[in-house]
C-alpha cells in the first residue's frame, strides 16, 4: 500500500515538472559579479521572480552569480555576443564605450545611491545616451553611493596623504587624480581586491561603502575618508536578439520590468548597504574620517581639477559632454529629495 502511495506521488511530481519545464517558454541567463551571499544578489533575485511571476512562469531566469558565467569586465560584451542573455554590469568595465553615462561618476555629482540613480535613470530616459547602447537593450540604470578612500595603514586626510600609496583605482578620472597626487593607481575589478589587500600588494583602495562590505574589505582596513569621489553607474542589460525574439505579450512584461521602479529598486539595496558598512567600519573600532567643510576644502582643486579634465577629453572627441554634464548636474540636484 504504502509503494503505491509513493508511486503515485512520484508520478504526480513527474508531471508536476514536466508541466513547470513546459511551461516556461523563456530561459534566460544572467549573469553578474556580485557573490550569491550579497543583498545585490538578492535585489537582482526579486527582479528575477518578479519577471517569472508576472509571465505566470512563461519566462524562467537562470542566474549565474560571482562571475560563474563570464568574467565582470566582459560582461557587456557577453551579453552583446549572446554569452549571456542579460548582465547587471558596471559601464566602466568596459574601457571607453559609455563616456557620456559615466559623467554621473564625476567628484561630487552623487551623494546617494537613490539620487543618482534617479538622475541617470532620468538622463538615459531623455535619449541622450542611447547612443552608448546601441548594441543591447537595456532595462534599466542605477548607480550606487559615493565612493570613498579605504587604507590599511595610513590614515587620509589631506591629498598630500595618499602620496606614494599603491591605490586601487575604481575609474579613469579617480586613477588620474591620484597620479596627479603621487599615488599609485591600479586597475581591478571589486572582486579582486580583498586577496590584492591581503596579500599587501595595494595599500587601500577607492571604493563605496557598499562595496566594501559585499566584497570584505572592511575586514583588512582600518582608516576610512569619505570624500564622494565618484559613484559607479550599472546597467542591466539585454541581448538585443534575445528581446526582439520574445512574443509580443512577454515583451510587454519585460518592458514593465524595466525603468525607474527597478532602478530605484537596486538603489535601495546599495543606500541600504552603505549604512551597514559605515556601522560595522565603526563597530570595528576603525576610524572614519567625515566628509566636513574642511576635507571638503582641501580636497576640492584636485577633484576639480579632473572633473574639467575628464570633459575636455570628451569635447576633444566631438562630444556634448559640457551639455550633458549640466544636465546630470540639474537632474542630480532635482533628484535629491528622492
Amino acid at each position: 500500500m504504502k509503494m503505491k502511495h509513493w508511486a503515485g506521488v512520484a508520478a504526480a511530481t513527474a508531471i508536476i515538472a514536466s508541466f513547470t519545464t513546459q511551461a516556461a517558454e523563456v530561459n534566460l541567463r544572467f549573469a553578474h559579479p556580485w557573490p550569491a551571499t550579497s543583498a545585490i544578489h538578492e535585489g537582482l533575485e526579486d527582479w528575477r521572480k518578479s519577471l517569472t511571476e508576472a509571465s505566470d512562469g512563461r519566462i524562467e531566469v537562470d542566474m549565474y552569480p560571482s562571475q560563474t558565467l563570464v568574467k565582470s569586465a566582459s560582461s557587456y560584451d557577453a551579453v552583446k555576443s549572446g554569452i549571456t542573455d542579460v548582465t547587471a554590469t558596471v559601464q566602466g568595465y568596459t574601457a571607453n564605450r559609455f563616456p557620456l553615462t559615466q559623467i554621473i561618476e564625476l567628484p561630487g555629482m552623487v551623494d546617494s545611491a537613490a539620487q543618482g540613480s534617479c538622475a541617470l535613470q532620468s538622463l538615459y530616459d531623455s535619449g541622450v545616451l542611447n547612443d552608448e547602447y546601441d548594441d543591447s537593450h537595456v532595462l534599466f540604470v542605477y548607480t550606487n553611493g559615493p565612493g570613498h578612500i579605504h587604507t590599511r595603514d595610513k590614515k587620509v586626510t589631506g591629498p598630500e596623504d595618499i602620496r606614494g600609496l599603491v591605490l586601487r583605482r575604481p575609474t579613469t578620472v579617480v586613477g588620474a587624480m591620484m597620479e596627479d597626487l603621487g599615488a599609485q593607481p591600479v586597475g581591478m575589478p571589486a572582486p579582486d581586491i580583498y586577496q590584492s589587500l591581503q596579500r599587501g600588494l595595494i595599500s587601500g583602495v577607492a571604493i563605496s561603502w557598499d562595496g566594501a562590505k559585499v566584497f570584505r574589505i572592511n575586514e583588512l582596513t582600518n582608516y576610512h575618508t569619505e570624500l564622494n569621489l565618484y559613484s559607479l553607474s550599472f546597467v542591466v542589460t539585454m541581448n538585443k536578439d534575445v528581446y526582439q525574439r520574445l512574443p509580443d505579450d512577454l515583451k510587454t512584461i519585460v518592458d514593465e520590468h524595466s525603468g525607474t521602479y527597478w532602478s530605484q529598486h537596486m538603489a535601495a539595496v546599495f543606500d541600504d548597504l552603505d549604512k551597514q558598512a559605515r556601522a560595522e567600519a565603526l563597530e570595528n573600532g576603525d576610524t572614519v574620517i567625515d566628509f566636513d567643510e574642511d576635507v571638503r576644502k582641501a580636497w576640492k582643486p584636485a577633484l576639480d581639477k579632473v572633473t574639467e579634465e575628464y570633459l575636455i577629453s570628451l569635447e576633444a572627441d566631438g562630444l556634448p559632454a559640457r551639455d550633458i554634464y549640466q544636465r546630470a548636474r540639474s537632474l542630480s540636484e532635482s533628484c535629491r529629495e528622492i
